[in-house]
C-alpha cells in the first residue's frame, strides 16, 4: 500500500488535533522511510521482477528489520517514547495515535502485500496479496485515503477544496505506480519513495497553516 497509508494519518488528526498532520504523515510511512535507507545500503534487499505480482513488480526479500511483525512493534514503541519526549507534558494520548500510526502501516501492508512480511526475523512471512487484484487493490487505496480525508475535512472548515485536490493528485501518483512502467533499480525505487514522503509531508505542512509546532506549551491541570 502506498497513498491509503495516509488516510490513517487524517483519522489519527481527528483523534488527536494536536498532532501536527507532517508528523502523522511521517508516522504512517515510516517504516518505509527507514526501508529505503536500509536499502540503499544494501541492508535490506528487493528486486524488480514485472509480474511477481500483478500491480506491484518489487520482490520484498529481505526487510527483517523494518517490516516484520516484531520490528512494527518495537519502531512503533519508539515512536511512543521520542513523541512523548519532545512534545512534553501530559502527551500520552498523542504519543499512542503516533504509535498506532506507525503500527497501521503493517496492518495496511497484510493486507496488499503477497506473502514477503516476516513475522520476525526472515521467517514465518504472511500478507494476503491483494496487489494481485490491481483493480481490488486500487480501491482500497483510494477508500481508506478519502475515508480518513473524510472525518479530517468534517472538523475543518478551510482549504477543503485544496485538500480534496492534493488527494486526488495523491491518488493520480498511486495509478501510475500501479499501471505506469515499473522502478529502473532497487536504488531508484528507494530514493523514488523518500522523495515522494518527504514531498508529501511538506506539502500538508503547507496545507494545514504552514506547519504546526511539535512541543506545545504543558498543559495546565485544572
Amino acid at each position: 500500500m502506498f497513498v491509503g497509508h495516509y488516510g490513517v494519518s487524517f483519522a489519527g488528526k481527528r483523534s488527536a488535533p494536536d498532532v501536527p498532520l507532517w508528523v502523522l504523515f511521517i508516522a504512517v510511512q515510516l517504516l518505509d522511510v527507514i526501508w529505503a535507507p536500509l536499502v540503499l545500503l544494501g541492508i535490506e534487499k528487493l528486486s524488480i521482477v514485472p509480474g511477481i505480482t500483478a500491480s506491484n513488480p518489487m520482490f520484498l526479500y529481505y526487510m527483517p528489520y523494518t517490516h516484520s511483525l516484531v520490528a512494527a512493534i518495537l519502531w512503533s514503541a519508539g515512536a511512543f517514547v521520542v513523541y512523548r519526549f519532545i512534545a512534553g507534558g501530559e502527551r500520552d494520548r498523542e504519543a499512542f495515535v503516533v504509535a498506532a500510526a506507525v503500527f497501521s502501516h503493517w496492518i495496511l501492508d497484510f493486507l496488499v502485500h503477497r506473502p514477503d512480511l516476516p513475522l520476525y526475523d526472515n521467517t514465518a512471512k504472511v500478507g494476503l496479496g491483494l496487489w494481485n487484484y490491481p483493480a481490488v487493490a486500487f480501491c482500497l487505496e483510494a477508500a481508506v485515503l478519502f475515508g480518513g480525508m473524510a472525518l479530517y475535512l468534517a472538523t475543518r472548515t478551510n482549504r477543503r477544496a485544496a485538500f480534496i485536490l492534493f488527494g486526488i493528485s495523491m491518488l493520480g501518483i498511486q495509478a501510475y505506480v500501479f499501471f505506469g512502467p515499473p522502478p529502473v533499480s532497487e536504488k531508484a525505487a528507494a530514493w523514488t519513495a523518500l522523495v515522494a514522503y518527504a514531498v508529501f509531508a511538506g506539502v500538508i505542512a503547507m496545507l494545514e497553516g504552514g506547519g504546526r509546532r511539535l512541543v506545545r506549551e504543558p498543559r495546565i491541570a485544572r
